[in-house]
């Protein structure tokens, strides 16, 4: 299976011109040949964990809280004040959320989190979209040693494998920590991997990327949180909490970013993406699950005891 096709690498690489002024009238410039040529057939990997009142947090924050919205008004000859929405009585329903905290499940930490001149959630600029996405796999480590921390080192012997890190790049440590997910007990506690100091500076100061990502919900590991307190303070951003990067190329592929954007949000609810070749062994292409109309569920929806709508049999 080879990590990069040929014509996913060619297209990629033409990305750039078509930002050229000079190129923006010619029919040689169109990003929907982009899209039909190569990310249309392209495989597109989920790497964001669902959220909802069952997950791990830090114990500082507690856990949100999901549950039917109320009329907030009485509607005369519709709904009272306080009664909650149905799809038999009114059509519709939804959900109101409680959230006890905006660094929840998979994340985007912006520099307003830790340092009161750092950029908000909503100070991000629309560029954070499309990057290329970098895997560093760090997992038979952390199989032998739980709280192992990616490494200079290990950032070094990946650019030997396949090259110079890209300038403006999202860099992920794969750990397969995602895989306790599940296991709230133990996925927040020590022994956890992480990224070292001098790896994050590396990174940022001599490959200048982006940002990192981590399948932990911290940094690293040390008493006062030093990466990520140097990561906040210098003004990077940085992801948490991330799944599935078992699943993506360690080269080659893209990572599209999404989140929240509360006006001074100092935490972000995200969605990121990879796109890799239309080869790669993982993923759906949109040619195979193009979205419209969505799959119908196999049962009715009903809330479950923590408020989260799901499929169930009668």
């Amino acid at each position: 299976m080879r990590r990069r096709s040929p014509a996913f690498i060619a297209a990629l690489a033409a990305l750039p011109m078509t930002l050229s002024p000079a190129l923006v009238h010619s029919e040689d410039a169109s990003l929907w040949d982009v899209y039909e040529t190569v990310l249309k057939d392209a495989k597109y990997i989920d790497l964001t964990h669902a959220f909802s009142p069952t997950i791990a947090v830090w114990p500082g924050f507690g856990t949100a809280k999901f549950k039917p919205a109320l009329a907030g008004a009485d509607m005369p000859g519709y709904i009272a004040e306080g009664q909650e929405f149905t799809y038999e009585k009114h059509g519709f329903v939804a959900t109101a959320y409680e959230l006890t905290t905006d660094q929840y499940g998979t994340q985007l930490d912006p520099p307003a989190h830790w340092d009161e001149y750092g950029a908000t959630i909503s100070d991000l600029p629309p560029t954070y979209a499309v990057r290329p996405l970098v895997v560093i796999d760090i997992h038979e480590k952390v199989a032998q040693d739980p709280g192992y921390h990616c490494t200079v080192e290990d950032i070094q012997a990946w650019e030997a494998e396949h090259g110079r890190i890209p300038e403006g790049a999202v860099v992920m440590i794969r750990s397969d920590w995602y895989k306790r997910w599940d296991d709230v007990e133990r996925f927040n506690k020590k022994p956890f991997p992480g990224i070292t100091l001098d790896a994050l500076k590396f990174l940022h100061l001599e490959r200048s990327i982006l940002f990192h990502g981590h399948e932990p919900l911290d940094t690293d590991t040390t008493p006062t949180l030093e990466g990520e307190a140097w990561l906040l303070h210098n003004h990077f951003t940085q992801a948490e909490g991330v799944a599935n990067l078992d699943k993506v190329p360690e080269a080659g592929a893209l990572i599209t970013i999404g989140f929240a954007k509360p006006e001074g949000g100092t935490g972000g609810y995200a969605r990121y993406v990879a796109i890799a070749p239309s080869d790669w062994q993982y993923g759906v292409s949109i040619t195979e699950m193009p979205g419209a109309p969505l799959p119908k569920q196999p049962y009715p929806l009903q809330r479950d005891e923590n408020g989260v709508m799901r499929p169930t049999q009668p």
